[in-house]
């Protein structure tokens, strides 16, 4: 196989009108030719960190999308399906990926379960990472979100990483806003990346400290803007990754509208690429073809190097999709779950009070970092209930693995004004998370949840609507585009019922999310991130 086109060379930055001979999936020669080709031809794009399990796609019908965006590999951690079902959950994601082109690359997960204070499905210890480590198929320890564990010498913590080092595998870190004498120890312990860093300053002192940093612009969170003006300066340590992305903005575009966001900044594309293309290949080691002779064919075909509208992907030589068609197969697979809680009633979501004051979960829109502040309460007939007024609404996370009363608490921006938004993606231990405006509406969601062995949904007056998640709770069993549209329904039904957040479903998930400051709820109870214990939802 011939492929004509505009070759763009990141290692000597340089563009020539050239040709690449594939023979048996690798690249044979590549040699400077004149021809009336104008399209250009480069590696393919790498997610450098993410959670497939947010696309809430199984990872075969993840690749059938993101290789129509020009994406050949990813550096995917599977901490949330670990969290449900341990071990046996990665295998399942390994084997799944492994039927399908695309290049998963796939972690030990870290951290499970993420923290002591809430209840996870499974757990993963160091003797599981140390067997983890010497299977081929995992290629890294997946991000150290256990900051304070590695900070304070935790035998535990340690021996993770130690197992990973012994392997020679590198160690992704997870630590939003640690600075200083801190993030130097972090970085000592053998953690080389960091995708959580969220102002200029975070990052360009881990920089300075030797991290990778990885640019991160998922469905929540998004630190694009904030990090983008370290690029031209270190670019040889920077990477391109989305974290999570749900199944809506996964059909819009990947990694390629990072690179197209830089390069209209002004950015040098050649630097532009090396972040998105080369640098996540050699920092994990990665079985990725970087268009130079004798690697493996993985490339991609774009009209321009402004936009980057890809119109031909290519793995091990293989034409996997052409001008937004893809050509990856659907696979079957066995369903798996763990959801073994009881319906819910009414009254179990009731707060018995007098409180004149809460503390108060404050959701920042495009960010995983809350505010804990303080609000006026409103007690109806002895029950703190939600203000739709002052937006701030009651909450609940739900043990999904046992029969457990739900924690409560509240939380502001959501901006709902009826019914309620419900899902079983809570990271990281996925149990059911909820927001609503009454006691009923709240109850209605969870028990949609559960009768469905997971999902989201929303209920209101009018509907009650869910798109179901079998797949651990986490995933569906259905095709990208067909998720993709019932999720974009369902997100639509939210912002109608009052919510202003651009991703209401993602900033919800990530409301039980611990080891980010500053206050989130599991469902064990209301929890401070800076201090890292449990604290009261009552102000005395």
């Amino acid at each position: 196989m011939i492929v004509k086109g505009n070759i763009v060379d990141i290692q000597n930055k340089r563009i020539f009108k050239g040709e690449v001979v594939v023979e048996k999936g690798k690249i044979s020669t590549i040699r400077e030719v004149n021809h009336t080709e104008e399209n250009y031809i480069l590696p393919g794009f790498v997610d450098a960190h993410i959670h497939i399990e947010s696309s809430m796609l199984v990872p075969s019908e993840f690749a059938k999308i993101a290789v129509v965006h020009g994406t050949v590999a990813t550096v995917s951690d599977p901490h949330e399906i670990a969290n449900v079902l341990g071990v046996k959950g990665v295998d399942f994601m390994v084997e799944n990926g492994k039927k399908v082109p695309l290049k998963f690359n796939f972690g030990a997960p870290s951290c499970v379960p993420a923290t002591s204070f809430e209840s996870a499905g499974a757990v993963i210890n160091a003797d599981d990472i140390e067997k983890m480590m010497k299977n081929p198929d995992i290629k890294y320890l997946a991000e150290m979100m256990n900051y304070p564990g590695v900070l304070f010498n935790d035998e535990e913590v340690l021996a993770k990483i130690k197992h990973a080092k012994n392997n020679n595998k590198p160690v992704d870190g997870h630590a939003p806003g640690l600075r200083g004498d801190d993030v130097t120890k972090y970085i000592v312990a053998g953690i080389s990346t960091d995708h959580e860093c969220f102002s200029y300053e975070e990052g360009l002192e881990k920089l300075q400290k030797g991290m990778q940093i990885i640019i991160r612009e998922g469905s929540a969170a998004k630190n694009f803007e904030a990090l983008i003006d370290l690029l031209p300066e270190h670019f040889e340590n920077m990477m391109f990754c989305s974290d999570d992305k749900h199944p809506d903005d996964l059909l819009l575009g990947h990694i390629n509208q990072l690179c197209e966001r830089a390069v209209a900044k002004g950015m040098d594309v050649f630097k532009v690429l090396q972040v998105a293309c080369v640098n996540p290949v050699k920092h994990y080691n990665l079985e990725v073809g970087l268009l130079q002779k004798g690697d493996d064919a993985d490339f991609i075909i774009v009209e321009d190097l402004q936009q980057f509208k890809v119109l031909e992907t290519y793995i091990n030589g293989e034409l996997v999709a052409k001008n937004g068609k893809s050509f990856v197969k659907h696979v079957d697979f066995e369903v798996l779950n763990n959801f073994n809680t009881n319906k819910k009633k009414k009254v179990d979501f009731r707060v018995a009070s007098s409180a004149e004051k809460i503390r108060v979960i404050e959701a920042l829109d495009g960010e995983l970092v809350t505010n804990n502040i303080e609000a006026k309460s409103l007690v109806v007939d002895g029950n703190l209930v939600s203000n739709t007024a002052t937006d701030v609404l009651k909450m609940t996370v739900v043990n999904r693995y046992k029969k457990e009363k739900p924690a409560i608490a509240f939380i502001k921006n959501f901006g709902i004004k009826e019914g309620a938004i419900a899902s079983s993606v809570g990271h990281d231990s996925h149990n059911i998370i909820a927001v609503g405006v009454s006691d009923e509406a709240i109850c209605k969601a969870v028990n949609l949840i559960i009768e469905n062995k997971g999902g989201v949904c929303a209920v209101n007056s009018s509907e009650e609507k869910i798109v179901p998640l079998p797949v651990a709770g986490i995933m569906s069993d259905k095709p990208a585009q067909e998720i993709g549209k019932s999720y974009a329904k369902l997100d639509k039904i939210a912002k109608q019922m009052g919510s202003k957040l651009r991703a209401p479903y993602m900033s919800l998930s990530f409301m039980a999310l611990l080891v980010i400051p500053s206050l989130k709820l599991s469902d064990k109870g209301l929890f401070d991130g800076n201090s890292f214990q449990f604290t009261s939802l009552e102000i005395q």
